[in-house]
């Protein structure tokens, strides 16, 4: 058994595992969860599909960071977004870009299918987008609990890394005690 950290993307990843693989999930940490596109990410995701093949992939890229992450205090969590990015070639985008358009029905098990691991979600409370799922989830799923960090937007572990690291480190040490 493991703990498993993930953050957005990841803890796509990490609950899939604890839905197919649970004696193998000691607890997770999920930061950032992506737990549910709203309406609006819906219509992003679908115009984004709509015209990747016309407006260059890195454009779609800023833009989705800037709706996922648009404060002056998420600047630095945007600029890795991107940078990470330009790694990334268009055919490889365009996969991503597919996977994400297609990830409701599995959200939505997630949200209703409650694992019974250990799990501890650290969002930031400016993570309009993603908040609000996530605190339903936890409203409804037994051993979970949620660490909201203020002036912090969806990717905690970037804006706030020092108060991260210590919950996280926090967290797994006590399942040792």
């Amino acid at each position: 058994k493991s703990h498993f950290i993930g953050i957005s993307l990841g803890t796509i990843l990490i609950r899939n595992l604890a839905e197919k693989y649970p004696s193998r999930v000691e607890s997770m940490i999920m930061g950032g969860a992506i737990m549910k596109l709203d309406f609006r990410s819906q219509i992003l995701m679908r115009l984004g599909v709509l015209f990747k093949s016309i407006i260059p992939y890195l454009w779609l890229y800023k833009f989705f960071a800037f709706i996922i992450m648009p404060n002056r205090n998420h600047k630095e969590s945007r600029l890795l977004f991107v940078r990470e990015a330009k790694k990334l070639y268009q055919a490889e985008f365009s996969r991503w870009f597919k996977l994400t358009s297609e990830i409701n029905p599995l959200l939505r098990l997630f949200r209703t299918a409650d694992v019974g691991i250990p799990t501890l979600y650290v969002m930031g409370g400016e993570d309009y987008l993603f908040l609000p799922a996530v605190k339903k989830v936890v409203q409804k799923h037994n051993d979970c609990s949620l660490l909201t960090i203020e002036y912090c937007g969806h990717v905690v572990n970037v804006e706030q890394p020092q108060l991260f690291n210590h919950v996280v480190i926090g967290y797994v040490s006590d399942f040792s005690s």
